[in-house]
């Protein structure tokens, strides 16, 4: 089992930068793709950013310039960076894994991200 666990979500005025950082254990292998999706109210789940084992990094174009998704394999743990926050970023996070060779991948629990205008 993959137990993936959320940090650092809040409120933040529009301009402002948060960090999100997940946490996964159990059988993740030691290559494995972890990202973040985000689901705002009323529409789908979408990528934000992703990172494989060797930090090949994908961003969607909503949120380049602006985040910056990293990892620390040591630790297991993916961070996101966001900084220059607008109030469309207002969603719930997701934090995401995909071990090497697994088809559905696992998600965490999620964490609230508010921008005020």
């Amino acid at each position: 089992q993959v137990q993936l666990v959320e940090s650092g979500g809040g409120l933040v005025q529009a301009g402002g930068s948060l960090r999100l950082s997940c946490a996964a254990s159990g059988s993740i292998g030691s290559i494995n793709t972890m990202g973040w999706y985000r689901q705002a109210p009323g529409k789908q789940r979408e990528l934000v950013a992703h990172i494989s084992s060797r930090s090949t990094t994908t961003y969607a174009d909503s949120v380049k310039g602006r985040f910056t998704i990293s990892r620390d394999n040591a630790k297991n743990t993916v961070y996101l960076q966001m900084n220059s926050l607008k109030p469309e970023d207002t969603a719930v996070y997701y934090c995401y894994l995909r071990p090497a060779g697994v088809v559905i991948g696992y998600w965490g629990q999620g964490t609230q991200v508010t921008v005020s205008s």
